[in-house]
């Protein structure tokens, strides 16, 4: 049964690979069409970046738990092509926003259809094996890695042709990957395995509540929350950092980040699959939240570009604690439940890309305005190493009371 059902390993990659690189492909051009919106420096765009990105994890927050419900009624398979075919319609209005106001409306509209990463991941519980799921969700880790290697290098380089060509090819590259979807991606959900949908359990705050109902769960969940919400310091000030302190221009940010997906990819596609059955699941998860952590101080205190790639090394090779720790929490669950669970664990992971955002956009902003009585671009990154290493000492704690 499981050699049948490995070809939908590699369907679910490439689509993952493909979806990651359409947004990759965008990432750093955002503070060029920000910043040619408003007119502002790079500490006001970044504000405006951050609540972009919350209100893209707003709409998510509730509508990914009713999506993953779904996916528990009527299988992985629909909810992943329409999400793709509404990510589609997101880059168009991107690419055609007159206004600051159209891209909040693209962004809304993304968050809505965005739970194609969270129905990958119940596709993914679906289809392996307890003692396999680390591994496999590694791999969608990996296609993340190799869609930002890719995606950010092509879009600095696509910048050069104009701000909003970018937008269109994700816009392309992403409806693609829906009619690849539709023809090759089987559904991974048997009928016996399916459960009616209720609305109570539908919504974000049930699906949390959800998620507290298995002993083990609770402090490990703690941990997940405080590794998602630093990780958000990444996406939401990197650009703005690296412009500020080093000048770079959007292609430089472009190659830093497919730097960091060589990085990604390696450690999830490949080391992962080595080191985690070795040291096992809860030593993976420790050992990688505090490289993450350790690498977010580095970052925070870098004073030259090299330094920038060097101190990528330790950030990602924290990377092997996120697939260990979700693993840990699938296994505490049914195989009818996996898409509530993800369902759930998304819509914590959204409220962290609500709150992270805003707050790390706004200690970018208020440390380098010329307002704050020192001035410090890495604010953002040294508050999520802290973050780090407060969720590592949850996960601990809860990994040795369960033992």
């Amino acid at each position: 049964m499981a050699n049948k059902r490995n070809p939908a390993i590699g369907f679910i990659f490439i689509t993952m690979v493909i979806d990651v690189l359409g947004i990759g492909l965008i990432v750093p051009l955002m503070p060029t069409l920000i910043r040619g919106f408003t007119g502002g420096d790079l500490s006001v765009a970044s504000q405006y970046s951050g609540w972009l990105m919350a209100s893209y994890a707003i709409m998510q927050f509730f509508f990914s738990p009713i999506l993953g419900g779904l996916s528990d009624k009527y299988g992985r398979r629909p909810i992943i092509l329409a999400s793709l075919f509404g990510f589609s319609i997101d880059y168009l209005i991107l690419a055609n926003a007159p206004d600051i106001t159209w891209l909040f409306v693209g962004r809304l509209l993304a968050g809505i259809t965005g739970a194609s990463f969270t129905t990958a991941q119940a596709y993914i519980a679906d289809i392996s094996k307890p003692e396999e799921r680390a591994k496999n969700f590694g791999m969608v880790g990996a296609a993340f890695g190799i869609g930002f290697i890719i995606g950010p290098a092509i879009g600095g380089f696509l910048g050069g042709f104009g701000v909003r060509v970018p937008f269109y090819v994700s816009a392309l590259l992403t409806l693609l990957n829906g009619l690849y979807g539709y023809f090759v991606l089987p559904e991974s959900l048997a009928k016996e395995n399916r459960r009616s949908f209720d609305w109570s359990r539908a919504n974000p705050m049930g699906s949390l509540k959800h998620l507290t109902k298995y002993p083990v769960i609770a402090g490990l969940v703690i941990g997940f929350f405080c590794l998602q919400l630093a990780g958000q310091a990444h996406p939401s000030t990197w650009s703005y950092f690296t412009m500020k302190v080093f000048s770079w221009t959007p292609t430089e940010v472009g190659y830093s980040l497919a730097f960091v997906g060589l990085i990604v990819a390696g450690v999830q596609g490949g080391l992962n699959r080595v080191l985690i059955p070795k040291i096992g699941e809860s030593r993976a998860v420790s050992y990688g939240l505090l490289l993450y952590g350790l690498g977010f101080f580095l970052f925070a205190f870098a004073t030259s570009s090299w330094m920038m790639y060097a101190f990528m090394v330790p950030f990602g090779l924290g990377g092997i604690a996120g697939p260990a720790l979700q693993s840990l929490i699938s296994q505490q669950v049914g195989a009818n439940e996996q898409g509530e669970l993800q369902g759930g664990l998304t819509s914590l992971q959204s409220v962290t890309t609500i709150l992270g955002p805003l707050v790390a956009s706004n200690l970018f902003a208020h440390f380098t305005s010329g307002t704050s009585f020192v001035y410090f671009p890495g604010a953002a990154f040294l508050a999520a190493g802290i973050l780090v290493f407060i969720g590592w000492a949850f996960v601990v704690k809860s990994l040795r009371k369960h033992a």
